[in-house]
């Protein structure tokens, strides 16, 4: 399963049914990770993933940048009953990546991904870890491959979630997953895994003919009961279809296929240029939080990817067992 921030039932869930669980974790302070991954420990013995975002810029935004947002934000705050916000400090924390790998190292979780760039790997290396990195062009594809990563993950455009582009814009890194994966698969001598558009076994097994290793799967997760999202965000993504996503920057600053809402909307038509990710995310906080504590789908930031509309709400290792019947069914009936 592709790493989102979500409850340790559902990423051992996907373990025990013999897939690989992925928690993303950029969010996490080191305790909190660590707290994290002894849950998952205690409810699966089976390996799984620890995700973090590579280091990258985390600049403070110009007073000017601050007020243009929250301007566009104030109708949306009088709405939800918020004050307007007092801002004194930065809004950034410091970069937590060193701590988050050496709990990763510590914990000997026994995959590790990220996204965003090529870390520092040699201490991942060294203990013996897996290591994945994201690519969304081959020429990504081909720098984690000269950085020593285990396999590549190659990230269409319709996937959802934040884009991992590194390596140029990202007008120029939007390949569909069907084009971009026999490229990377030709272009790295490294084992790849899709990932993008992939919702069922028929997405799987057109992964495998592309030449992939394997599959990652996300947006069909979310609408799992263990992941622990609220409920209007899982209605949101059962009701969608893949005319409902798009790509936009307003809500962290960074490019993200997520389903479309009034405020992404609002923000978009201001003409009002985003703050830098992830100094965006953070001025909009206490708008998404009033959003989610009301369950108001129009402020929540709902990342979801083009086969949303392929999700079922059924547990986690029930939806792994489909899946890979599925995959079988279709590989089975393509070599008859």
């Amino acid at each position: 399963m592709a790493a989102m921030a979500m409850e340790p039932e559902l990423i051992a869930a996907v373990s025990n049914a013999g897939g690989l669980g992925s928690l993303g974790a950029s969010v996490l302070g080191p305790d909190e990770l660590r707290d994290r991954i002894r849950r998952i420990r205690e409810l699966t013995d089976r390996p799984f993933a620890v995700n973090i975002f590579a280091p990258h810029d985390r600049s403070e935004p110009s007073a000017e940048t601050v007020a243009a947002v929250d301007g566009v934000l104030a109708p949306w705050r009088a709405e939800l009953g918020l004050p307007e916000p007092q801002r004194e400090g930065p809004l950034l924390l410091p970069d937590q990546f060193d701590e988050q790998v050496a709990v990763v190292l510590d914990e000997r979780v026994a995959v590790f991904s990220f996204t965003f760039g090529v870390p520092e790997l040699g201490p991942l290396k060294e203990a013996g870890t897996i290591v994945l990195g994201t690519a969304t062009t081959p020429e990504e594809a081909a720098q984690l491959a000269a950085a020593g990563v285990d396999a590549v993950v190659a990230q269409g455009s319709e996937a959802g979630g934040h884009r991992g582009t590194f390596g140029g814009p990202f007008e120029e890194a939007l390949v569909g997953t069907l084009a971009l994966v026999p490229q990377i698969v030709d272009r790295v001598p490294v084992p790849v895994v899709a990932a993008g558009g992939i919702g069922d076994g028929r997405g799987i097994a057109a992964a495998l003919a592309l030449g992939a290793s394997g599959a990652q799967l996300g947006t069909a997760f979310l609408v799992c009961p263990e992941s622990g999202v609220a409920d209007t965000y899982r209605q949101a993504v059962l009701g969608s279809s893949s005319s409902a996503t798009g790509l936009t920057r307003m809500y962290t600053g960074r490019l993200a296929r997520a389903i479309r809402t009034r405020l992404i909307a609002d923000l978009e038509a201001s003409g009002v240029e985003p703050a830098s990710y992830p100094a965006q995310a953070a001025l909009l906080r206490d708008v998404r939080d009033a959003g989610a504590q009301r369950g108001l789908a129009e402020v929540l930031f709902l990342l979801a990817g083009q086969a949303s509309g392929l999700a079922r709400p059924l547990p986690a290792g029930e939806l792994v067992d489909q899946l890979a019947a599925e995959a079988e069914d279709v590989l089975r009936r393509l070599a008859g």
